[in-house]
């Protein structure tokens, strides 16, 4: 029997989502430790040094961080690609995942979500009003003020899904677990392509099990996510408590 992928990682990291998407769009088996980075126990960090998620095994081998197991992917299971064939649009398409990952994170996942659900669900502490208020009238504008430049009226990027549109939509669909929506009037073009994505079939697969555990204990997640019919590891490398993680997923 062929062994399954194995993600380790929530489904509300916009991360995870990226990875989770891929492996769906490309049609792969696979199964889920929906662990939160910060849930590790010691052979987590063993696998996972700076104790982020996702972490993909495939038959023993362990690759880390979102973009090096997206690359993997379309490496060993090419077909359907979601990556441009054109080499100049393929530097476009890491770029803009790249931005994704570090610009957008840091004001939708770092400053906002994180702040907004994170602080006070998981370590039991307010939010920082202060650092909220800058990512809403600074830093998040600023993000998306320029991904506004490099996207199209209308589609996806290359006029083919591909690993941007992949990443930016996941971005905004956890800071909309956060209460941000995109102002449409002011980033119209951003508005059109997370819609866009977040219509297919594979996004809205995952938006369902993302739904069904969003506003429940972390206790009470896993049971959640098995009576969804989420496909669950039989084991977890979770722990009861919070340890801290490093700044910033992957």
């Amino acid at each position: 029997m062929p062994i399954k992928l194995k993600v380790i990682g929530s489904y509300l990291s916009p991360y995870v989502r990226k990875v989770l998407a891929c492996l769906e769009l490309k049609e792969l088996d696979y199964e889920v430790d929906p662990m939160p980075p910060f849930m590790g126990n010691e052979a987590f960090a063993r696998i996972s040094p700076l104790r982020r998620v996702p972490v993909l095994i495939d038959d023993g081998l362990v690759v880390n961080d979102s973009s090096v197991i997206c690359q993997y992917l379309e490496d060993r299971y090419p077909m359907p690609s979601l990556y441009p064939r054109d080499i100049a649009e393929r530097a476009r398409a890491r770029w803009l995942e790249e931005y994704a990952d570090t610009r957008l994170a840091d004001g939708l996942v770092w400053r906002l979500f994180y702040q907004r659900s994170i602080r006070r669900r998981v370590f039991n502490e307010p939010p920082d009003e202060g650092v909220i208020t800058q990512a809403l009238e600074v830093e998040i504008p600023a993000a998306v003020d320029y991904l506004e430049t490099q996207l199209p009226e209308d589609g996806f990027i290359f006029g083919a899904l591909s690993i941007a549109d992949l990443s930016i939509a996941s971005y905004f669909r956890t800071a909309f677990f956060a209460r941000y929506a995109i102002d449409a009037e002011r980033w119209p073009r951003t508005a059109a392509l997370v819609g866009c994505v977040q219509a297919l079939p594979a996004m809205q697969k995952l938006a369902r099990l993302e739904d069904c555990m969003l506003r429940l204990p972390l206790a009470e997640q896993r049971a959640a996510l098995i009576a969804a019919g989420a496909p669950l590891s039989s084991e977890t490398m979770g722990t009861s408590a919070p340890r801290p993680v490093l700044p910033r997923a992957s």
